[in-house]
């Protein structure tokens, strides 16, 4: 219990913390935060945001007492701060078990998801968030989004079916779109309520079904809540010899493989992958994609055929080509952290499209990619710098917020006209403002080559390609001309 005059907050957030035997160090990767500012914190130096407490209470299990003493040294409590009032529905939820089963049938995909539920906190909990997104070709949104205009998900074909326990649970439907669907399952139906009170749990369960010309080749489980166990377990005809891998992503990890590989089964006809994870960290995203056989990837003799360009190849991996309108636009910016799902998508599609391109191209300089390149008008780019094992940066919400007056010429490419390479000024220094994905800003200094790489995908991101910037009376040359492929740019 807190000692009367120290802050309320700041003596909760160091009990529940060290109740759940986390260093500071331990509690700020999880929050993608400075360990200084939980110290700042817990000596109550800093009292943080409303956003953060939240996340500070759903993350340290606390069941709305780090939330409530955050309130109170803010003088109000819960009727009389605003942001109480947002709260969505399902706060003060942890999953202590969360299952989901895909089985395909050779034609539609069948999804069956258990979830066991426990209330930690301090009011009833009426209604829980489902979201169900489909996107055929991954990495060709251009090409998804067609074929959803013309053929929207409805919720006819889904056949959502929900219950909690045995009862059937109502449904409101909160965003229903082509391919994105959310909606509310209410604990009720028109026959009675069955509110999940604090201290509480219920298991809930929910299936739909979706054909395969719908569906991709991947399924993801995003960790939006405090979640115990996470298990996925995906059946495939034996006949179609499935082969299947998994990737993950955090607030503080880019994307890597799974840590540990999925299990392999035969259940009569099907071949089961299952994979486990305990106590994943919030905002984690766990995706796992595979490849059947089918009768067009049957091996065929070699035809002869035209190489194709560097354009080409990279169109064929997914790169927006130059005369596309969506590279002429000024990329919207993201509303961060309440956009950080959106952003996360986009990330995940950019690293995507990296590991395509990376297998067509010897990168010697480094490479970047900006969303708009993928089809994807917002802020967002990830820039590769040269070297192995180099990290890669992303940049959210970038802006050139200072440019040194020194400046040299370098050839540059890219990916939207890659024949050619164009000899483009650039400055040598510069400052760029971007935003991490819980929303804190940040200023980060660049010089050289990576200058110059980051400089190019800003400039995708306001709409612009380097021929702009290149010296009036020039022009790009032939990439066969061009004798740096592969080589660092020299300063």
């Amino acid at each position: 219990m807190p000692d009367p005059g120290e802050s309320s907050f700041a003596a909760e957030l160091t009990h529940f913390r060290e109740v759940r035997g986390l260093s500071k160090a331990d509690l700020a990767r999880r929050l993608n935060i400075s360990p200084s500012y939980v110290s700042h914190l817990e000596s109550r130096r800093e009292r943080g945001s409303s956003d953060l407490a939240r996340r500070l209470d759903k993350e340290l299990d606390a069941g709305g007492k780090i939330w409530k003493a955050w309130q109170d040294d803010d003088g109000g409590g819960t009727q009389s701060t605003p942001e109480a009032a947002e709260q969505p529905p399902s706060a003060g939820i942890v999953v202590l078990d969360d299952t989901a089963a895909l089985r395909y049938d050779g034609s539609t995909y069948h999804l069956t998801m258990h979830r066991r539920l426990r209330n930690t906190g301090t009011e009833p909990i009426t209604r829980y968030l489902v979201r169900i997104a489909v996107d055929r070709y991954p990495g060709e949104p251009e090409r998804s989004n067609a074929l959803y205009r013309a053929h929207p998900l409805t919720w006819e074909e889904l056949q959502l079916e929900a219950h909690c326990g045995d009862e059937q649970m109502g449904r409101v439907v909160k965003n229903d779109r082509d391919a994105f669907k959310e909606i509310w399952l209410e604990f009720s139906n028109a026959r009675t309520r069955f509110p999940l009170y604090p201290g509480q749990e219920a298991q809930i369960t929910y299936s739909y079904s979706v054909t395969a010309d719908k569906w991709g080749p991947w399924f993801q489980r995003a960790v939006r809540l405090p979640t115990r166990q996470l298990t996925v377990s995906l059946s495939f005809p034996t006949g179609l010899q499935p082969n299947v891998w998994g990737t993950e992503t955090s607030l503080s990890a880019n994307f890597a493989p799974l840590r540990t590989p999925p299990t392999q089964t035969v259940d009569a006809d099907h071949t089961v992958y299952t994979w486990t994870t305990l106590d994943p960290p919030l905002h984690a995203r766990y995706r796992m994609e595979w490849r059947l056989k089918t009768a067009h990837l049957q091996e065929s003799e070699p035809v002869n055929t035209p190489t194709p360009t560097p354009s080409a190849r990279m169109a064929a991996a997914g790169i927006v080509q130059e005369g596309d309108m969506v590279l002429r636009a000024v990329a919207q910016p993201f509303d961060l952290p309440a956009e950080a799902d959106e952003a996360h998508d986009v990330v995940r599609e950019l690293d995507a499209a990296i590991s395509r391109v990376k297998q067509l191209h010897d990168f010697g300089k480094g490479m970047g990619i900006a969303a708009p390149q993928i089809g994807i008008s917002r802020a967002a780019a990830i820039v590769v710098p040269p070297g192995d094992g180099a990290a890669p940066i992303v940049l959210l919400n970038p802006t050139v917020a200072e440019s040194s007056t020194e400046t040299d010429r370098q050839y540059e490419g890219c990916l939207s006209f890659f024949d050619v390479r164009g000899l483009v000024p650039r400055p040598l220094h510069i400052v760029i403002a971007h935003t991490d994905i819980d929303g804190t800003p940040r200023l980060t200094r660049f010089d050289h080559g990576l200058a110059r790489l980051v400089l190019h995908e800003v400039d995708h991101l306001e709409g612009k390609l380097y021929r702009a910037r290149m010296e009036q009376g020039t022009q790009p040359i032939p990439v066969e001309e061009y004798r740096g492929t592969g080589q660092s740019w020299r300063y």
